[in-house]
Parts: structure tokens; C-alpha cells; sequence
């Protein structure tokens, strides 16, 4: 039996993942996806198909001063940010979804982030 790829491994972790993991209107997903130059975070409510509040390092408040935009630096900032723009919104709890990352570096920065900022998972 051949080997698989990275690519087919995060694949079978994030669908290991995702069939746990589903966000309602009061307890969103929050789900993190990282390529080699960003880092994204989503609230989607899955009932609805709707992606409810978003941050990223494309935006303009949270890359000013960052050198690298795909970091754990970025991640923390990304991480704050989604929690500052959940609680605009009145999301204090959510359900986290690291999307078949491991949970160390940037995707554990951005989720104790959200956590210090006042989001619970």
C-alpha cells in the first residue's frame, strides 16, 4: 500500500474533524485556515450555510506593523481580532475547528488569542 501524501493526511484529519465539529447561530464554528503567506478565521453557522464574522492578515487593522503576515505574531493579532469582532456581535461561545492543522505554533496562538480576548471554546 503506497504512502500518503501530506496533503491526503490533512485531508483526512480535517474530515475527522469536521464530523464532530458543526456551528449553530449561538455557538458558531470557528474554523482557521493558514496558506504560507495569511492566516483566515470564519464564524459560520453551519445551520444556515453563512459565514457570520470574519478576520484575516489581508486586513488592513490587523497587518499594520507586521512583517510576515503568516506567523504566530499574525495569528495572535488574527486571533483578537475575531474575538473583538464576535463580541460586537454577541457571540461569546463558540465551537473551534482547526481544520485538520495541528493544534500547535499559529493555530494554537490565534485560539488562546480568541480566548484571552474573551471568546469560549
Amino acid at each position: 500500500m503506497a504512502k500518503k501524501t501530506k496533503e491526503q493526511r490533512l485531508k483526512t484529519r480535517k474530515y475527522r474533524v469536521r464530523n464532530k465539529v458543526s456551528g449553530t447561530a449561538q455557538k458558531p464554528r470557528l474554523s482557521v485556515y493558514k496558506s504560507n503567506t495569511n492566516i483566515y478565521a470564519q464564524l459560520i453557522d453551519d445551520d444556515a450555510q453563512v459565514t457570520l464574522a470574519s478576520a484575516n492578515t489581508l486586513q488592513k487593522e490587523v497587518n499594520e506593523g507586521l512583517e510576515n503576515c503568516a506567523n504566530i505574531e499574525a495569528a495572535t493579532k488574527v486571533g483578537e481580532m475575531i474575538a473583538k469582532v464576535a463580541l460586537d456581535k454577541g457571540i461569546e461561545e463558540v465551537v473551534f475547528d482547526r481544520n485538520g492543522y495541528l493544534y500547535h505554533g499559529k493555530v494554537k496562538a490565534l485560539a488562546e488569542a480568541a480566548r484571552e480576548n474573551g471568546l469560549k471554546f
